[in-house]
């Protein structure tokens, strides 16, 4: 039986274990993870936590309805093992009329295709050694690495996340300006507690004047590694400072993790470059769900 727990009725260490020990593990599903991103969120749960699925959602006009926050790549239905994942659809659409959330790519739903969407993101084995890795790089990859290096650029690990989160302000975020500061925050709160718990590292690239010209924040669960935020200084983009950014962070983490997960982009630009270091496209569905009276459907704006 599926049921329906408020955040502050969950019993934390039993969610937090069907987490740690589910087939779909990542690290978006903590209970911590989603106390620093999302407004609210409760949990659809299995039995005595034997499955859960995480529910981020807002409020507007008294409406509650579900929607992913910033900072949370994939998130859906996690499980110690197989189970009717249509299940909690089922259940998920009961509660809320208007959905929009991402699953992982474990999840699979028969029932509900007419609400699914595909999303894609790109992940690079790091089973092989880096060299090999390196030599599976497009051309064009190989030469802005070369390129950085002649030019002196400088890897620097543990920076300062305010540095990143400026950088990326005032580059990515110019062009998503629905990101609001209040989103940065969470941000801030967020790779703070990733680093104090070890499970998230930044690395920025400098060039020989000291001027930050990339960086990214790492995040790190098991034998993955994800990019989840990273940036280059746009005004001065053609020293392979972006590419160099990757290839130091694959170079170091090769050796203690299997998966290399670029964060993923359904924007073929972006998928196209994350595919040139030799990364292959994973699927997973994202839900879009709205059954709000046609009055109401204005909601979308909302999101």
């Amino acid at each position: 039986m599926i049921q329906y727990v408020k955040r502050k009725d969950l019993d934390v260490e039993k969610y937090d274990a069907c987490i740690e020990k589910s087939l779909q593990s990542n690290i978006y599903g903590y209970s911590w993870y989603l106390d620093i991103v999302c407004d609210n969120w409760d949990v659809l749960v299995l039995e005595d936590y034997c499955a859960v699925m995480p529910i981020p959602w807002k409020k507007k006009l008294f409406i509650k309805y579900v929607h992913p926050p910033f900072w949370l790549i994939q998130l859906g239905i996690y499980s110690v093992e197989v189970v009717d994942e249509n299940e909690f659809l089922i259940e998920l659409f009961d509660d809320f009329k208007f959905v929009e959330t991402r699953t992982n790519i474990h999840n699979a739903f028969s029932m509900f295709k007419a609400y699914e969407k595909e999303s894609y993101l790109q992940v690079l084995s790091l089973e092989d050694d880096y060299e090999v890795l390196f030599s599976n790089y497009r051309k064009d990859r190989r030469k802005d690495v070369s390129k950085a290096k002649k030019l002196d650029l400088i890897e620097k690990w543990n920076d300062d996340s305010k540095v990143l989160i400026e950088l990326f302000k005032n580059n990515v975020g110019k062009r998503t300006p629905y990101i609001q500061e209040v989103d940065y925050n969470k941000l801030q709160k967020l790779i703070t507690v990733c680093l104090e718990k070890r499970v998230g590292e930044i690395l920025s690239i400098y060039d020989k004047e000291n001027n930050l010209v990339a960086s990214g924040f790492f995040l790190k669960h098991k034998k993955a590694i994800t990019i989840l935020v990273s940036s280059t200084d746009f005004k001065n983009r053609k020293n392979g400072a972006n590419t160099f950014l990757i290839d130091r962070a694959i170079y170091k983490f090769e050796k203690n993790f299997n998966v290399f997960n670029f964060g993923g982009s359904s924007l073929q630009t972006i998928a196209k470059y994350f595919l040139s270091f030799g990364a292959l496209t994973l699927k997973y569905p994202q839900i879009k769900y709205n059954k709000l009276p046609w009055f109401i459907k204005l909601l979308r704006k909302m999101s």
